[in-house]
């Protein structure tokens, strides 16, 4: 048969309230540091999301300025009136680059020109052999420039990002 055997009571061990405070003391110190150490990190990767942010909002206003641009040149036939589609073709860029027909305000992205616009026209013939009139508006070579890029600032970074060809194409009247 097994005795129950009592548990045995240590005696609790307390500090004086001199104690007490010099250790508090010195655990302010240490938050202090742990806070300046992970500052850093958290400041870098809060700039690098804001700037590739940036990067993405100005490669959508790119994407939709060359589609606004498309459209309006879909609405001319080139065959039919070579001068109204001389002067719709300048629209067109002004339009990619300035967001307005007549090249007037500052441009959408910073470094954007209308010789970064392209415009090209095709002629397809389709199965049933009606005849499509097709263009094509897209930006070339753009460079998105960085504020603050946390990579350079590691020094594995760039200045730039570079922009693959913006393109839209729809089928003209």
């Amino acid at each position: 048969m097994m005795v129950a055997m009592p548990k045995p009571t240590y005696p609790k061990r307390t500090f004086s309230g001199a104690r007490q405070a010099v250790k508090r003391r010195m655990l302010r110190g240490a938050v202090a540091v742990e806070f300046a150490l992970l500052l850093i990190p958290m400041l870098l990767l809060a700039l690098g999301a804001a700037e590739y942010g940036r990067a993405l909002y100005q490669y959508n206003t790119l994407v939709k300025t060359v589609r606004d641009s498309a459209r309006l040149l879909s609405q001319y036939n080139p065959a039919a009136d070579p001068a109204d589609y001389s002067l719709a073709l300048t629209q067109a860029r002004c339009l990619a680059v300035h967001g307005n027909t007549g090249c007037s305000g500052p441009e959408l992205a910073p470094g954007l020109t209308t010789g970064m616009v392209k415009i090209a026209s095709a002629t397809a013939t389709t199965d049933a052999g009606t005849v499509i009139t097709l263009v094509e508006v897209k930006i070339e070579g753009y460079q998105f420039e960085f504020v603050l890029d946390p990579l350079k600032l590691m020094g594995t970074g760039k200045d730039t990002l570079a922009f693959d060809e913006i393109r839209a194409t729809m089928s003209q009247l």
